[in-house]
């Protein structure tokens, strides 16, 4: 398809208020079609969303094989089944392609790509960059584009619409746009896209009323803010308050268990208080696309404006070395069984990021892996959502899951806990391990074999 050139269809003076009024009217006969870049853990469920609440959802995805096995109706995450796919196409409400210039076909665009840490821990926006440069090459008159992902503040503004108005279409105008921050969180039985309050920012307000409108008419609350830049920094502060409370526990957890005292039990005891507490749990680490990311992506954006955010650079050296904690913890540990760390059998539970999900994106589980085999140790991996090791960014460790039976167990000089998922016989694992390292304090309580030995780290 050949893109048209957008400055042939404008129409008069009135050009942008019969836009936004004919945009309007679609959204709320649900005649729209939405298109949604980015099939994955955030753009996946989206679909969801709007094809059940009657709009027809265009998918679009750089991964062809993701594109082939969604049109045959088949899921490749975990907490969303093939079944519910099924039920999308057989409803002919979605629809996957590889096909960029069918973006020209939608009335919204909705990005949902992933935006990660380069090699120095400065934003990678190249997906942003690239899905914007595809949009751009079909943007047409009246389309509606929201950005997603997880960013800094400016980045709709500065970075994403220079490629969307590279043939001279301009927002507010010609087209709309508006950022509004996912807020997923796979596996949460309580919360889903479909009832957590969805925040929305305009490049202007005629876009911004847009964009509301489209979210309005499929969750029960937005929540309006001025600008894009004020929803870019929603989403920030939101998962840069989760990573400093983690970095302060995970701190007090080793101070505690220097003075002997179960840091479990001082927060089980803490959020007895009804008031002015919310308990925090420490780990082996930071897992998944948000929480061990977005706070570096605010200390690059104060360093452009001349600023250090000391506390939060502080958490996130204090997040990033409890990896290494829980290696020194590991090999303290053997050296009291008399065993050097090169050579032992070592079985991770979990290597998914958290509890009863299969998203690996940022887990420490899997550094945990790395980690352990570059000093020698002999690593397996046991997770029943997690059959095999996905390619994951920045690692090199291939792997498939381990049944976990009591021979397996008894055979490890260590079992190491990085994931808490609830299909996991806690009581069996305490019971066939003979050294048993525990990040999660999911052993707490349990009775011990006769010759198991518990260390928490």
């Amino acid at each position: 398809m050949t893109p048209t050139d957008p400055k042939t269809l404008r129409s008069g003076p009135d050009f942008d208020r019969d836009l936004a009024q004919s945009l309007r009217n679609r959204i709320a006969d649900r005649s729209a079609r939405v298109g949604v870049i980015g099939l994955g853990y955030v753009g996946l469920p989206l679909v969801e969303l709007f094809a059940s609440q009657g709009f027809t959802v265009l998918g679009f995805d750089v991964d062809e094989s993701k594109v082939v096995r969604l049109q045959a109706g088949e899921s490749y995450i975990g907490h969303i089944s093939s079944e519910r796919i099924q039920a999308l196409r057989d409803g002919h409400r979605f629809e996957a392609s590889a096909d960029f210039s069918r973006l020209s076909e939608v009335d919204a665009i909705l990005i949902c790509v992933p935006t990660p840490l380069g090699t120095h821990r400065e934003p990678d926006l190249s997906a942003v960059i690239v899905t914007g440069r595809a949009i751009g090459a079909y943007l047409r008159p009246g389309q509606l584009v929201v950005l997603e992902s997880t960013t800094y503040p400016g980045t709709t503004r500065d970075v994403l619409r220079p490629q969307l108005e590279a043939r001279g279409l301009r927002a507010g105008g010609d087209y709309f746009l508006a950022y509004s921050p996912e807020r997923e969180d796979p596996g949460n039985p309580r919360y889903s896209a479909a009832n957590i309050p969805k925040v929305v920012g305009g490049w202007d307000p005629t876009s911004g009323e847009l964009a509301q409108a489209l979210y309005g008419a499929v969750v029960p609350s937005v929540v309006p803010v001025s600008s894009c830049e004020v929803a870019e920094a929603c989403k920030i502060l939101e998962n840069t308050y989760r990573a400093v409370n983690i970095a302060l526990v995970n701190e007090l957890k080793i101070v505690f268990d220097r003075m002997g005292i179960d840091v479990w039990e001082v927060i089980d005891a803490a959020k007895t208080k009804p008031f002015g507490f919310q308990a925090f749990y420490p780990g082996p680490g930071l897992g998944g696309h948000c929480i061990p990311i977005d706070p570096f992506y605010l200390t690059w954006i104060a360093h452009t404006y001349g600023l250090h955010t000391r506390f939060i650079e502080l958490a996130g050296e204090i997040n990033t070395a409890m990896p290494h904690h829980v290696v020194d913890r590991v090999i303290s540990a053997l050296n009291e069984q008399s065993k050097p760390l090169k050579g032992s059998r070592i079985l991770i539970l979990g290597a998914a990021y958290k509890p009863n999900v299969d998203d690996c994106r940022e887990s420490p589980a899997v550094e945990l892996m790395e980690l352990l085999q570059e000093r020698g140790a002999i690593i397996s991996y046991s997770d029943p959502h997690v059959p095999a090791l996905p390619p994951l960014r920045g690692y090199t460790i291939r792997l498939e899951s381990t049944p976990m039976t009591p021979e397996t167990l008894e055979s490890q000089d260590c079992v190491l806990i990085a994931t808490d998922h609830s299909l996991f016989d806690w009581d069996l694992v305490v019971r066939h391990s003979r050294l048993l390292v525990d990040t999660r304090g999911v052993t707490r309580g349990r009775v011990k074999g006769v010759n198991t030995t518990i260390v928490g780290a």
